[in-house]
């Protein structure tokens, strides 16, 4: 839904797309070059960035929205599960970043936006001191110790790549309403200064600002987009 939200933003605005997932996405527009991809591998990550490149000829931008979650206590965690869940959250996002440092410090510019999360800063949404049942119904620890390893790299590749003219950011969403969400507990919603869960479409105009031209001199920031569910 994220992922979705963003691409049609950055479309509206002129960008020429290139969308990849593990099934290849729906395009957005009629230019849209939508490719399947395993985003925890490297070589078919290479690969997208080779037929961006060759399809037209430079990358502006780069959004990595992919992603997935898991639910449950921490101890009930499988090592799989784990693995799982950082191949696809943080090591794809790993890759893909790589992948597009060459191109865009070969222009002078770049943008690299991240998507992270609240759940990276929070301790997870349940309160199992009140409720338990919290705990299986939304926590996600795994999901969160990857997405606060999607801050951390966004920050180092954020100093290593300013002298190149490439800003590096990541928008860190609260709940956001989705499929992902359906099992959100009404009592954590209530905990939203704003009384309700945010919408992908204000997550995009986030990303969409970081890579616009007017966020020049915006790089290391993780964006919060949550309602004011939690405030740095």
């Amino acid at each position: 839904m994220i992922g979705q939200a963003i691409a049609r933003r950055m479309a509206e605005g002129g960008a020429r797309l290139v969308l990849a997932d593990r099934a290849a996405p729906a395009p957005v527009d009629d230019a849209s070059l939508c490719l399947a991809a395993d985003l925890a591998d490297p070589g078919p990550v290479r690969a997208v960035i080779a037929e961006a490149l060759g399809t037209f000829g430079r990358i502006d931008c780069l959004v990595t929205a992919a992603g997935v979650t898991s639910l449950g206590a921490f101890e009930d965690i499988t090592p799989d599960e784990w693995d799982r869940v950082h191949a696809i959250n943080l090591r794809g996002v790993f890759l893909a970043n790589q992948a597009v440092i060459a191109p865009m410090r070969a222009r002078g510019s770049g943008r690299i936006v991240n998507i992270g999360s609240v759940l990276a800063k929070n301790g997870g949404n349940p309160r199992p001191w009140i409720d338990v049942g919290e705990q299986s119904r939304a926590s996600n620890a795994a999901y969160g110790a990857a997405k606060a390893g999607v801050h951390a790299l966004t920050l180092y590749l954020a100093k290593e790549l300013a002298a190149h003219g490439i800003t590096v950011n990541a928008v860190a969403p609260g709940p956001i309403a989705s499929p992902m969400t359906a099992s959100f507990p009404e009592a954590l919603i209530a905990q939203i200064p704003t009384g309700r869960m945010g919408r992908p479409e204000e997550v995009a105009a986030a990303v969409a600002w970081l890579c616009s031209a007017e966020a020049g001199f915006v790089t290391g920031e993780i964006i919060d987009v949550n309602g004011g569910l939690w405030m740095d």
